[in-house]
């Protein structure tokens, strides 16, 4: 039985590698931090679409536990408080392990906090327009969870997709789309099995997303998949508070094997139920569906940016660069995405061989296999401008009130001009305030730090002269952020 003081508690996952959409999605920055489709990026759609303080009345929703790496815990405070949604908490997995041991260390977190917690799990990466009616669908689940059931949601498939995994059904849906009976979980399929199930009405896409108590999960778990239950649970057990982030521990982690949650329960488990939902869903796994998502015009062309089209059809066209301007002529079935520092062209129906163009980068040894220019910090970003033999030039970012490190460097000086806001910057002993205009010179080796005491974001130049410029050419005294020696920013 359930409680009706029982609460959901969305669970976000926020991991990934970020391959196929590259160049915009990379591993240092994958696509749910990105606004793909519409002005919020697809994390703080996913987060808003749960959030206690969006939901229709009578809805329980609670404040999210987000599951993420170490590298994206700033970036995942920083995008829930520009929608202003206030996290349960953030757990950081010391390295990516799929996503068995993260529903884990969530279901376990929240046996210890909130026992009575229905969990649902999401991949935060995801596209749901009408979140209205997936809540509803999360609702329309709850009979079956109160069974004991864990709930999985199946998308009513609108065309024979060999990209997804299936869902065979007990029966075909009724009208009021109510929990129905898994049969088993499909593999992706070739094109004429996928036609042939997508006609019989008894298949739908597997969406990723689970709604169960979290103690039926951590007893699925238990029975299905031991092995990842020990070393899960020594992690939270030796978790360490760290500036508001759960931070689990390392050593323990790293004994849990890399399994998905489909493999390790879902697909042993005989207790799933699954909710139909017809509204519109996309895992955005491609630039197809991307441009599927986005809305082409007549001619099946998307575009954004300053990107133009003369005389295309079905193209993607998407000028990602700050005035980067893209135009195609004459395209038909292309993708075309450009970015500072990298350009994707491929025809439409080859948008799954990106991650071949990832790993041929990486083999090579380029940085744009993996990295942006751009690189996010708990204080901003800064972005290279230009780079050449013993000088850098960067733009910065600092957020109003924020600051980085004190520090020093061994082998570079460096010359800060504010061009937006006022700086206040520490060099040994003196401290004093740079305006808009005005430069300063830190020399080599000396104790600075620079701050943004102000309401808006402050911006400067920075120019860097020295034999090396690396980013851990660094030591550091004093942190509000908690970084170690070596650490970027």
């Amino acid at each position: 039985m359930l409680s009706e003081n029982a609460l959901i508690v969305p669970v976000l996952l926020s991991g990934g590698s970020g391959t196929r959409l590259w160049p915009l999605s990379r591993k240092s920055y994958p696509k749910q931090f990105a606004p793909l489709i519409g002005e919020q990026t697809l994390f703080q759609q996913a987060a808003l679409r749960f959030a206690p303080e969006t939901a229709p009345e009578g809805q329980r929703f609670t404040a999210p536990l987000v599951v993420t790496g170490s590298d994206f815990r700033f970036i995942v405070v920083e995008q829930l408080q520009q929608v202003g949604v206030d996290p349960g908490a953030v757990m950081i997995e010391p390295e990516g392990r799929n996503t068995a041991p993260a529903v884990l260390s969530a279901a376990l977190y929240l046996m210890a906090h909130q026992p009575e917690a229905i969990m649902l799990i999401a991949p935060s990466d995801h596209a749901i327009p009408d979140g209205d009616a997936f809540r509803a669908a999360v609702l329309r689940g709850l009979p079956a969870v109160a069974d004991g059931k864990i709930v999985t949601f199946g998308i009513t498939p609108d065309r024979p997709e060999t990209g997804y995994g299936y869902l065979e059904l007990a029966a075909a849906p009724d009208a009021g789309e109510g929990p129905v009976d898994l049969v088993r979980f499909v593999e992706k399929p070739d094109a004429a099995r996928a036609a042939e199930m997508v006609a019989s009405g008894e298949y739908l896409w597997n969406a990723g997303i689970f709604l169960a108590r979290a103690a039926d999960m951590v007893e699925a778990f238990r029975k299905y998949a031991p092995d990842v239950v020990e070393p899960v649970a020594a992690a939270l057990k030796g978790a360490t508070a760290d500036l508001g982030f759960l931070r689990l521990e390392p050593d323990a982690y790293r004994q849990v094997p890399s399994i998905s949650i489909d493999y390790a329960v879902m697909e042993k488990a005989d207790n799933l139920a699954v909710v139909p939902f017809s509204a519109g869903w996309s895992d955005l796994g491609g630039w197809d569906a991307v441009w599927r998502e986005q809305g082409p015009d007549a001619d099946g062309v998307a575009l954004s940016g300053k990107a133009q089209a003369i005389d295309c059809h079905d193209t993607l066209l998407r000028a990602e660069g700050d005035g980067q301007v893209l135009v195609g002529i004459g395209l038909d079935n292309i993708i075309a995405v450009a970015m500072p520092d990298a350009v994707l062209v491929a025809p439409k129906d080859r948008a799954q061989d990106v991650k071949k163009a990832v790993d041929l980068l990486k083999s090579k040894g380029i940085s744009q296999a993996e990295t942006l220019p751009r690189d996010y910090r708990p204080w901003g970003w800064y972005e290279t401008l230009v780079l050449g033999p013993r000088f850098q030039v960067k733009r910065i970012v600092v957020h109003p009130g924020a600051q980085l490190s004190l520090q020093s460097h061994h082998h570079r000086a460096e010359h800060w001009i504010v061009v937006e806001g006022t700086a206040k910057v520490t060099i040994d002993d003196e401290t004093r305030l740079v305006s808009e205009n005005q430069s300063v010179y830190i020399p080599l080796g000396a104790v600075h730090r620079m701050e943004n005491p102000g309401k808006l974001p402050m911006v400067l130049i920075e120019v860097q002269t020295g034999s090396y410029l690396g980013e851990d050419d660094i030591i550091r005294y004093d942190d509000i952020y908690a970084r170690g020696q070596g650490a970027k920013g």
